[in-house]
């Protein structure tokens, strides 16, 4: 458990943070920066997050773009298979996200301001991105579902989810690009 964890938290907090460091760059070279990147935020969190706790646009059926190159793994024992995908899917950036939240990501970071504070929070989202991909491929491993339509009612459940936190985190970011000096 602890390798799977690792090789998907690892690279997720090295990708995202070399991320923040740029958007953390980017955002402190101006004071209009974080402004406009907590509005932007807040009005791509209310439009997503109305349409998915809405359920009026359902993710598109699953498909074989953007996944894990099969030549990655041909002949690749176990071990390396896990470091492949961990490498690939934790940071989130190769593959599909079905999820709008996570076009809102780089956005709130974009919105910090500040080096640092962007490094931090971006290395964070890695952190918990990589373990909510670890422990979903754990948990759907050690208990795989007899009932085809559970992957499907389970991606209905969490888009909603997805949209109420978008609307709860559009929220925030709309308050905060108020109070921002410009």
């Amino acid at each position: 458990m602890s390798f799977v964890l690792a090789a998907y938290v690892v690279p997720a907090c090295a990708v995202w943070a070399a991320l923040g460091l740029v958007l953390g760059a980017v955002s402190a070279l101006g004071s209009v920066v974080a402004p406009v990147a907590c509005l932007t935020a807040g009005v791509y969190g209310l439009g997503y997050g109305v349409v998915e706790v809405s359920g009026l646009a359902w993710p598109a059926a699953p498909g074989r773009r953007w996944q894990v190159p099969q030549g990655f793994l041909i002949g690749a024992d176990s071990r390396r298979r896990v470091l492949i995908w961990g490498a690939i899917l934790g940071p989130g950036w190769l593959t599909r996200n079905p999820y709008a939240a996570f076009g809102l990501l780089p956005l709130l970071v974009l919105g910090t301001g500040q080096v640092v504070a962007a490094v931090v929070l971006a290395a964070l989202i890695g952190a918990a991105h990589g373990s909510g991909r670890a422990l979903a491929l754990l948990r759907d491993a050690a208990a795989p579902s007899a009932d085809p339509f559970e992957l499907v009612l389970r991606s209905i459940r969490w888009r909603q989810a997805d949209g109420v936190a978008l609307l709860a985190v559009a929220g925030a970011a709309l308050m905060v690009a108020a109070r921002l000096p410009r």
